[in-house]
């Protein structure tokens, strides 16, 4: 009887326990600085999304009065490019959101 009693306390110390960790924010220092830090960086990346969509508008638009159709279908991909960065860019935020929600879901 005692072995099945070690038995069973081993195993019970074996399973894992009910654990719930949620997000910290006062876990580290500097965690407000990086905040800030995020938030310049998609700042940046939204500007420079800017400058790429511009800059593939002109290359666009050259093609098409140079009649050269590779560098207006280059000009084409880097706008669809440019706007979807800045979609993805913008939308990150709720992005990684839906998809912590969803984890939190996983039983």
């Amino acid at each position: 009887m005692l072995v099945i009693l070690d038995t069973l306390t081993a195993v019970a110390a074996v399973l894992p326990a009910n654990i719930n960790i949620s997000p910290n924010d006062s876990g580290l220092p500097g965690i407000g600085a990086l905040r800030t830090v995020v938030g310049a960086v998609m700042t940046i990346g939204l500007i420079l999304s800017v400058l790429a969509l511009i800059v593939s508008a002109v290359v666009w638009g050259f093609g098409s009065n140079s009649s050269n159709p590779h560098l207006a279908s280059r000009g084409k991909v880097g706008v669809l490019i440019s706007c979807g960065a800045a979609i993805i860019t913008g939308a990150s935020v709720t992005l990684i959101n839906f998809f912590w929600n969803v984890g939190q879901t996983v039983s």
